[in-house]
């Protein structure tokens, strides 16, 4: 033994960052708590870990493994978007989409968010088909999964699909969004007691090691109040939308001549506010099933909000956007044409746009909202919108 050679300890590597790990960092950075908009964007933003950028293909309709556990995660798909649906939904918007850039005299689309790539490719082959002058297709994605996952499905026109990570500082043509809104992060505001709080999310202390929930909710006093009154005195949560309306002005400043077009679902601000309306929308997809607690299986599933269509369209108008109308997705799509390219569809394609435009689905709960920015050169000023020529609801607002 007085000879043995005393080894050092084997230096290990480091283990890979966690999102657990991340989310654990930036709580120590703020001093134990996380307001909800700043631990949402680490769910589904943070790089390589976040639900958005870790690869999992939550766009489709894969079916599910039967055993799907956090190990498996990426067994099947999440939620389905309305151009995976069925392609009429891209064929029908890319009719309002070629109107738009008539009107506004611009020859590129972009599109922020374009998940798998099928909305873009539905629109390009729509817009060659009634030769429409598209000469240059922009996405703007943030997801580096989801931009391979595009450049796949996208891989006849690699010629004109171009991709960015983040908006140029100026840019001119027809601004596409479908369900972009609604993952965007909010604040999370809790009436208790007549007394308004902002709710964060802070670390659980840990007294059993098999308990296996990390996060927990906690409440501090706030100034920071929604955009109208709430009726009533009981307990009310709801969500505030900085990010959703930061990102329309950013759009309304940058856009040179153009028009813009969202689809998602939502409300205007007096239905959103609703006194009945007391557990907020914030909501959670995994395995085509909804859950309402953000809080377990963070970055193995998706978070959203319900729009305030209100607040953005004031974030627009405020900024130079003219509106050009809001209505329910069911009246958009029939305004564009979709019951006339029902006729020759296939019974597949019929089942499934009976989903976009029936109330009980996603025809009235998803809606349309569309600006525009005029420029000296177009060859209409001021122009009416094939998607609001009937049923326009600008008025409620």
């Amino acid at each position: 033994m007085a000879n043995a050679q005393i080894l050092p300890n084997p230096v290990e590597p480091p283990l890979p960052p966690t999102l657990q790990t991340c989310i654990r960092a930036a709580l120590a950075r703020a001093g134990g708590w996380l307001p909800f908009d700043e631990f949402m964007a680490l769910a589904l933003y943070e790089p390589g870990l976040g639900y958005y950028a870790n690869g999992s293909k939550q766009l489709g309709l894969w079916p599910q493994s039967p055993s799907r556990t956090k190990a498996g995660a990426s067994a099947g798909s999440d939620f389905a978007t309305s151009p995976e649906l069925t392609p009429l939904f891209g064929r029908t918007l890319a009719r309002q989409v070629a109107q738009a850039l008539a009107a506004t005299g611009t020859r590129e689309v972009w599109e922020f968010g374009a998940g798998t790539g099928a909305l873009a490719l539905q629109i390009l082959q729509t817009l060659d088909q009634i030769g429409c002058p598209c000469e240059r297709y922009t996405v703007v994605e943030l997801s580096a999964a989801l931009r391979a996952r595009q450049q796949a499905s996208l891989a006849a026109y690699a010629d004109k699909v171009h991709w960015l990570d983040t908006l140029p500082d100026s840019f001119n043509g027809v601004v596409l969004g479908n369900e972009v809104l609604d993952a965007m992060p909010v604040k999370l505001l809790a009436r208790q007691q007549g007394k308004w709080f902002e709710r964060g999310v802070s670390e659980a202390l840990q007294t059993d090691e098999s308990t296996a929930e990390t996060w927990v909710w906690q409440d501090r006093p706030t100034d920071l109040r929604p955009p109208c009154d709430i009726g009533g005195e009981h307990d009310f949560l709801t969500e505030f939308h900085p990010q959703a309306e930061a990102f329309i002005r950013t759009l309304a400043e940058r856009l040179g001549s153009g028009a813009v077009f969202m689809i998602d679902y939502g409300f205007p601000e007096h239905e959103y506010y609703l006194p009945q309306r007391h557990m907020g929308t914030v909501m959670c997809h995994r395995a085509h099933q909804a859950d309402g607690d953000p809080l377990r299986d963070v970055g193995l599933k998706d978070i959203t909000a319900h729009v305030n269509f209100t607040g953005v369209a004031l974030a627009a108008q405020e900024n130079g956007l003219e509106l050009l109308g809001y209505t329910s997705q069911a009246r958009f799509l029939m305004n564009c044409g979709l019951l006339e390219l029902l006729e020759n569809a296939s019974f597949a394609d019929k089942a499934m746009a009976q989903k976009l435009l029936m109330e009980h689905e996603m025809g009235e709960l998803f809606k349309v909202i569309g600006w525009y920015k005029p420029s000296a050169s177009a060859e209409v000023a001021d122009w009416q919108a094939i998607g609001f020529s009937l049923g326009d609801r600008s008025h409620r607002l």
